[in-house]
C-alpha cells in the first residue's frame, strides 16, 4: 500500500500546527485568569468600598436583603477574583463567579440576557458579558498548567511505592 506524499506532508503540517497551538493553551488561560481575576477582585473591592451605594442599587433592583446581598456579592468577586487569578480552586471558583455573573445579567440587565439567542449583540454588549465569558472559559477548560491547582494536584498525586523484594531460595 503506497501513501500519498502530499497527504503525509499535510498530515505532518497539521500535527505540527496543532502541537504549537496546544503549547499556547496554558499561557492563554494564565493571561485570562490574571487579567479577569484582577478585574473581579477590583470590582469586588470597589463594591466593598462603596457598600452603601451598592446596597441602594440592589434595593432598586428589588433583591432580598440588599445589604447582606451586597456584602456577599462583593466578597464573592473580591475573594473569588484573587483565587481565580492564582488558579486555586479554579473550577469551583469559576462556577461561583459564572453563577454570580448570570445573576447579575438576570437582575441588572435582564433585557440583554433575554436576547442571548435572538439578538446576541445586546447580550455581549452588556457589562457582565466579559466577566461571565472569562469564568465560563476557565470553568470548561480548567486553569491550565500555570496555576496553583496544578501544584496542588502534583503534590496530592499518589506516589509509587517501592516494591518489596522477596528473597527466593531455591
Amino acid at each position: 500500500m503506497t501513501t500519498n506524499p502530499t497527504a503525509q506532508l499535510v498530515s505532518r503540517l497539521h500535527s505540527t500546527f496543532v502541537s504549537l497551538l496546544n503549547l499556547a493553551q496554558s499561557p492563554l488561560l494564565l493571561a485570562i485568569r490574571l487579567y479577569w481575576g484582577y478585574q473581579f477582585a477590583q470590582s469586588g473591592w470597589g463594591k466593598l468600598y462603596r457598600l452603601a451605594g451598592v446596597t441602594d442599587f440592589f434595593t432598586s433592583l428589588g433583591l432580598p436583603q440588599p445589604h447582606l446581598t451586597a456584602i456577599f456579592v462583593s466578597l464573592v468577586e473580591f475573594v473569588g477574583g484573587i483565587l481565580f487569578a492564582l488558579g486555586l480552586g479554579s473550577r469551583l471558583v469559576s462556577l461561583i463567579l459564572f453563577i454570580n455573573m448570570t445573576v447579575a445579567y438576570w437582575t441588572a440587565d435582564r433585557e440583554a440576557f433575554s436576547h442571548i439567542l435572538n439578538d446576541p449583540g445586546k447580550f455581549y454588549a452588556a457589562d457582565p458579558y466579559t466577566f461571565w465569558f472569562a469564568a465560563l472559559i476557565v470553568l470548561i477548560f480548567g486553569p491550565g498548567q500555570y496555576a496553583l491547582d496544578a501544584i496542588v494536584a502534583a503534590f496530592l498525586a499518589p506516589r509509587p511505592t517501592p516494591r518489596s523484594r522477596t528473597l527466593v531460595i531455591s
